[in-house]
């Protein structure tokens, strides 16, 4: 049968024609693909940097269910939320994620530090511990990490707590020995005996410039009625950390009235407070003293620090012609000068009377000066 030619002829402009329609209409999908996506996506940013959330949240929902596989726009959903305390919401975003098959290895684990963010923002720490552990061996080992240390701090586990300070030593980040020193302590402080003693001896060696093992050590030593070893940890820790001085001033004044040493005591105190004037250390100068050596010493102090407490220290002890007027006007005083007495913490402000390790308030380490607030 011979090959009509008239077919090939015909056929090609068709077959051309067929094409290019089928061409301009995938670039016009395209193309409204590409103008109806971003434009919602780049809607929800501006929301978002004129701190519209809300309206930022409906712009990237309307961008996801334009283009649901677009992993970019679940995160920033998902972080939208967790921002927002919307936690449940965040949280079925980011599993979403997990579930999907075609994440990468990267966008896997980013969705899982995520998910874990959401828990330890909600307080879930349980759910949260779970979620970090799970990114061991992954880009963000460090940061789970140090969100594990945040949470067996806040629950007190001292001992993952002294684990996970001892992994970040290892991957480097950061040094957490005087801090691994503190969890040894707070392990000491729950023991007895030789546990507690072998628990301090660790703590010493983790951190040898740390003040707060030798006094836990003298404070344990004392409690069994040595108060003469008690004193001589306390002379040393003087001599290498004088910085320390006012917050062991008074157990070393304690230690020397027991033991009978309060010239040795006087002795190292006072060359400390000639350096450094300080008023704990001042008080324990003055248990030290005779009540007419101590009240010139308070006169001293005044003279050289203008302090309030100082005065109504030397004031509780001087006679004056109306004496029924006298008790009053010193509890007045000492009412006034209470809130002077008080330590401040360096990060965060929080005040108390006595002197933490680790703020209550905002659980940061070390950072109360060993200063009443009169002093700083």
């Amino acid at each position: 049968m011979d090959f009509d030619l008239s077919w090939l002829l015909w056929g090609l402009p068709i077959a051309f024609v067929l094409g290019w329609v089928a061409s301009r209409l995938d670039l016009r999908q395209l193309r409204i693909e590409n103008r109806q996506a971003p434009k919602a996506y780049f809607r929800g940013l501006n929301f978002l940097l004129n701190e519209q959330q809300d309206q930022a949240i409906d712009a990237f929902i309307e961008a996801v269910r334009g283009d649901p596989d677009t992993s970019e726009l679940h995160f920033a959903l998902g972080n939208l939320f967790r921002r927002r305390g919307e936690y449940e919401r965040a949280v079925r975003v980011h599993e979403h994620l997990l579930s999907r098959g075609d994440l990468s290895r990267a966008e896997r684990h980013r969705a899982q530090h995520a998910l874990a963010l959401d828990f330890l923002k909600a307080g879930l720490l349980d759910r949260a511990e779970e979620a970090l552990r799970k990114l061991e061996g992954t880009a963000y080992e460090g940061q789970a990490l140090l969100a594990l240390l945040a949470i067996y701090e806040r629950s007190r586990d001292w001992v993952q707590a002294t684990e996970v300070s001892r992994k970040l030593d290892a991957s480097g980040q950061g040094n957490f020995s005087t801090r691994r020193s503190h969890f040894l302590c707070e392990m000491a402080a729950l023991a007895s005996g030789d546990e507690a003693d072998r628990l301090l001896r660790e703590a010493a060696q983790t951190a040898p410039d740390a003040p707060r093992p030798p006094m836990e050590m003298a404070a344990l030593k004392r409690k069994a009625g040595d108060a003469g070893q008690a004193m001589d940890m306390l002379v040393k820790l003087a001599g290498s950390t004088p910085s320390a001085i006012p917050l062991l001033a008074r157990p070393l004044a304690q230690d020397a009235l027991a033991c009978g040493r309060q010239a040795e005591a006087l002795a190292v105190l006072q060359a400390n407070y000639d350096q450094s004037p300080s008023l704990d250390v001042l008080d324990a100068i003055a248990s030290l003293q005779t009540p007419e050596e101590a009240r010139a010493s308070y006169v001293r102090h005044v003279e050289r620090e203008s302090s309030l407490v100082a005065a109504t220290r030397w004031l509780a002890g001087e006679k004056f012609e109306h004496e029924d007027r006298h008790p009053p006007v010193q509890r007045a005083l000492e009412q006034a000068t209470r809130p002077l007495l008080r330590y401040r913490c360096a990060a965060c402000g929080f005040e108390s009377k006595l002197h933490f390790w680790q703020c209550p308030g905002c659980q940061t380490w070390d950072s109360y000066p060993p200063r009443r607030v009169e002093e700083l």
